[in-house]
């Protein structure tokens, strides 16, 4: 192996490019490990939706992350952008909430002046792969189209641009080749090897075809030309590619992987500061408001075992720094009593005689036993989590105050991941293989939630469908790969982000399905 090209691939989908990637992150990184590649980017067209857990799959390997999107924009121009640095991961998952925003759920809207209008150029700290070719643009493929679209990326990417030949066994291959290479000597643009990966292993082939008719709303059968032409959109072997592609472009990914150097380990959240008064620091605000409460529930004298609680408390909060959180819970359930909304924290939180003296709980500490560490533990040094319940009927009065109280920019809600469970697995399976609905209804209809997967060819059976038949095997094969995959981005409930500043530039924002409701890319786990 080590006579073998390094090589960094630089534009790879996961299955959070809903329809379109056919692997988990998971499952990229652990196959890029295997192969021995030096780098992998996790490029999902306008989403970071997949890049926490590429991050945590990597952890530990030898393997280089590097985060970066992939972009169609409105003129038809494909591009790949990978963050060089957090300015340039900021900017990235900025220009993604520019997009996003502007356009109705699951799609988005960037043109050519959205990359062009930043100082100092195109996307700071970002490096942009142009695939020529690629995507709906008129002409594509067309040398004056293509020359143009060179020049302007030349321009507005100076010296961080470059042309990503992907090599997929077309008939053209050598031809393409040829005019990328006359193309890059037209416009000073360097060329370099991609692959477009949309799956970790060949084998996924059948469910990549699978995802694309769903996309497509058609069938496998009916979907013709539309679908991949081979299975080479998946992470090849360094001989493989070394055979494939002329070795100063395989060099050529390894030195724009050296340029990308940021990671999410440098993510750092910082909690909102308005809710302390001037003058005051969070913990001598959360100190005061403590006290007041403290003289409230206990008109007649604070008891010795509150207080010496109460103190244990305060010093663990400012020794980790979570005051600012306890204050902003305190804000939000002091606005809801305010207008009258019935509301109650619960959970771990009720172990904190704090929560309970400035009005977010209601276990009184003289009259329980608390263990303050079930709920705030400097050993595992993770966030608090205070749960609080409204009034289901005004709930939504609460959200719009969040957003009214921090903006748009600063706000949002946790995604919940939907993902594909058995029945829903095996009903867009069978639709994107052409089964007949009636016949895919009479299966869904007769499974329960719990089937565990060595049941199905039986529940195939007792749907008049015969599961020794190929036709059948490959459907209960298919959708066997498809459970677990992300359908798509819901929203949580009621999990807020809340930033101290721009919370795009941490996490991508898009609207929900839900009008005046936006929601970052990210899981409430991720």
């Amino acid at each position: 192996m080590s006579s073998l090209p390094a090589y960094a691939e630089l534009h790879c989908l996961s299955n959070f490019s809903f329809l379109r990637g056919a692997s988990h992150a998971e499952e990229l990184v652990a196959r890029a490990v295997q192969l021995g590649y030096a780098a992998l980017a996790i490029t999902d067209e306008c989403s970071f939706a997949g890049s926490v857990r590429a991050h945590l799959a990597a952890r530990g390997t030898p393997l280089q992350l590097i985060h970066g999107t992939e972009l169609q924009l409105a003129c038809g121009m494909k591009l790949v952008l990978l963050a060089q640095n957090r300015a340039g991961y900021g900017n990235l998952s900025a220009l993604v909430t520019l997009g996003r925003r502007r356009a109705e759920k699951g799609s988005y809207h960037l043109t050519r002046n959205d990359l062009a209008g930043w100082d100092g150029g195109g996307v700071p700290d970002c490096l942009a792969l142009w695939v020529p070719g690629a995507g709906s643009r008129v002409g594509a493929g067309d040398t004056a189209i293509e020359g143009a679209d060179a020049r302007w990326l030349a321009e507005h990417f100076a010296g961080r641009a470059w042309i990503a030949y992907e090599r997929h066994l077309r008939p053209d291959d050598h031809e393409r080749l040829a005019q990328m290479r006359e193309l890059a000597a037209g416009t000073g643009l360097p060329l370099v090897a991609a692959g477009e990966v949309h799956m970790h292993a060949r084998s996924r082939r059948p469910l990549q075809d699978v995802l694309a008719a769903l996309r497509l709303n058609t069938t496998v059968a009916e979907a013709g030309g539309a679908l991949f032409a081979n299975g080479e959109r998946h992470l090849r072997s360094r001989l493989a590619l070394a055979r494939l592609y002329p070795p100063e472009l395989l060099a050529e990914t390894v030195t724009i992987a050296a340029r990308c150097r940021f990671s999410f380990d440098e993510l750092r959240y910082e909690y909102p500061d308005e809710v302390v008064p001037a003058g005051e620091t969070p913990d001598s605000w959360l100190r005061r408001l403590t006290g007041e409460g403290l003289s409230k529930r206990y008109p007649a004298g604070v008891p010795d075992k509150v207080l010496a609680q109460v103190e244990h408390e305060l010093r663990l909060i400012a020794e980790m720094a979570y005051a600012p959180y306890f204050l902003t819970v305190h804000d939000i359930v002091a606005w809801a009593r305010g207008q009258g909304i019935l509301c109650q924290g619960r959970g771990s939180a009720a172990n904190s005689a704090v929560c309970y003296a400035i009005g977010i709980t209601a276990v009184d500490p003289a009259r329980a036993a608390m263990l303050f560490e079930r709920f705030v533990s400097k050993e595992r040094n993770e966030p608090p989590d205070i749960d609080v319940d409204f009034e289901h009927q005004r709930r939504e009065e609460v959200i719009q105050y969040i957003y009214a109280r921090y903006g748009r920019e600063r706000a949002a809600l946790a995604a919940a991941v939907i993902t594909y469970r058995t029945r829903s697995a095996l009903r867009d399976t069978g639709r994107a293989l052409g089964f007949a609905l009636e016949a895919i209804d009479r299966l869904a209809g007769n499974l329960a939630w719990w089937e565990k997967r060595d049941e199905l060819p039986q529940r195939f059976a007792e749907a008049g469908l015969d599961p020794e038949q190929p036709k059948v095997q490959r459907w209960l094969a298919i959708a066997q790969m498809l459970i677990g995959f992300p359908r798509h981005l819901s929203q949580h409930v009621g999990g807020f982000v809340i930033a101290r500043s721009r919370l795009d530039r941490l996490v991508p924002v898009e609207n929900a399905a839900m009008p005046e409701r936006t929601v970052i890319q990210w899981d409430k786990d991720d």
